[in-house]
């Protein structure tokens, strides 16, 4: 079994953001990439161009 590491986690903090590692997290290299189990790290999809302007 193997598993990840973020290059940029040090001890439980992200080097890049200064702040407490939290994968998806806004700023993370890995923020909408990827799609999480928690809805609320997930970025919302943006809608077609078609849709924008009907509800404009």
């Amino acid at each position: 079994m193997s598993g990840w590491g973020c290059p940029h986690e040090d001890k439980g903090q992200c080097a890049r953001l200064k702040k407490p590692c939290d994968p998806g997290m806004k700023g993370c290299v890995l923020h909408g990439r990827f799609r999480f189990a928690n809805e609320e790290k997930n970025r919302q999809p943006a809608k077609p161009a078609e849709e924008a302007e009907k509800d404009s």
